[in-house]
């Protein structure tokens, strides 16, 4: 339950982090106003594959074969499907950051990789490529969506962090029998790391 619990409460801290954010701006309604748009319903389709998919896999990868093998090129998945379903080129500077952010991925994982005991590693590859197909897939989806410019940066990352938290609490942890398990395990440390990587995320 471990993984399924963590990815469940980072995305439920995300949510609490950025309500407060947007409360204090004074910008809820801007987020209200949002979901009735086609850029906020593909920012929630957008979640949906980021959060209970791409980060439950990426998680369960982490539990199963450690954090090197997990570092996957899920930048180089967003920007092939980009270029197939968006007809997105490329620029030089953007190729060079891609590149930066892959050599970056390649040393985490070449530093980390005997750090992490291995689990199951069938399981741990399943769970790298739901990662890279829902983070990959997500991308395209909200660049999709918000080319009209109708949700700002802000409001949508509040509605996919929303979203994610809401369908983690009332069906991924139900499915998988995970509430007790994730409840026992809020009054601990290990939770206060997670909420902080939430906020530094």
């Amino acid at each position: 339950f471990a993984a399924i619990a963590s990815a469940a409460l980072h995305d439920i801290f995300c949510a609490i982090w950025l309500l407060i954010y947007m409360g204090v701006r004074g910008r809820l309604g801007d987020t209200l106003a949002a979901l009735k748009t086609r850029s906020g319903k593909a920012v929630i389709l957008g979640a949906l594959l980021g959060g209970p998919i791409g980060m439950t896999g990426y998680v369960i990868a982490i539990n199963n074969i450690g954090a090197g093998y997990t570092a996957i090129i899920y930048p180089a998945v967003g920007a092939f499907l980009a270029f197939v379903f968006l007809k997105e080129r490329m620029a030089p500077k953007q190729f060079i950051a891609l590149l930066a952010a892959l050599a970056g991925i390649i040393v985490m994982g070449y530093v980390s990789s005997g750090e992490s005991e291995l689990g199951n590693p069938i399981l741990g590859l399943f769970g790298a490529l739901l990662c890279v197909l829902g983070w990959g897939s997500e991308a395209v989806i909200c660049a999709w969506g918000m080319r009209d410019d109708a949700v700002d940066n802000e409001t949508a990352l509040q509605i996919r962090e929303t979203t994610s938290a809401l369908v983690y609490a009332i069906a991924v942890l139900p499915l998988f029998g995970a509430w007790g398990f994730t409840a026992a395990v809020v009054p601990s440390l290990a939770t206060g790391v997670v909420g902080l990587a939430a906020l530094a995320g």
